[in-house]
């Protein structure tokens, strides 16, 4: 991906990071980038495409992949997956915090609410969203869980067996974030995540 170029005006930039010691050095294979990968492709339905980066545990790694994507590249959307628990080689919420501009802390209480349905360990997940300003640009970046199911249900949320929504997933926020800070304009497919905005923030057909 070229700094900034969009084949037309309302395609959204995505940049995704995986941050794995392990998974870096080939002692096994990432799972995070290919599941997020598939996600957006089932999701979307507006244009986009994506640049990935796969590093370890280092928080100057991490900061630096995350300040290129949005200064360099230009992508309106970060996604991270691994880093967040409490073990020491854990960094990535204090690496996206430092390249912040703003913090959006319902992104994270609401990934821990879907999580707590599952594991009680939920609440020792440290994942943060945030929004980085430069002069000309802004972008959302948020932490991801690492594992293929949890990321799906942390950006869908749960549905029951007839597909009524229970709990609301992150990403029927986002496209709102993102018109809100200047990005382009992202459209969902309902059956996988119907995308929220206020009537007036809904743009006609």
């Amino acid at each position: 991906m070229t700094a900034r170029t969009r084949n037309n005006p309302d395609e959204l930039l995505i940049g995704l990071v995986s941050v794995s010691d392990r998974a870096s050095t080939g002692v096994y294979e990432d799972q995070g980038i290919p599941a997020l990968r598939d996600w957006f492709a089932s999701a979307l339905t507006s244009p986009w495409k994506m640049e990935t980066r796969l590093i370890p545990d280092e928080r100057a790694q991490i900061e630096k992949a995350l300040i290129e994507l949005v200064d360099e590249t230009g992508c309106d959307l970060v996604l991270t997956t691994g880093g967040t628990g409490p073990a020491r080689r854990d960094v990535t919420p204090e690496a996206t915090l430092a390249v912040a501009t703003k913090e959006m802390p319902g992104f994270g209480e609401q990934m821990r609410q879907i999580s707590l349905r599952f594991v009680p360990t939920a609440i020792l997940s440290r994942q943060v969203a945030v929004i980085r300003e430069t002069a000309d640009h802004a972008a959302l970046i948020m932490n991801l869980p690492g594992q293929p199911k949890s990321i799906r249900e942390t950006l869908e949320g749960l549905k029951d067996a007839d597909g009524k929504q229970i709990v609301p997933g992150i990403f029927a926020a986002v496209p709102y974030c993102i018109d809100l800070i200047g990005g382009p304009y992202i459209e969902t497919d309902e059956q996988v995540c119907k995308a929220f905005r206020p009537k007036s923030a809904i743009r006609q057909k």
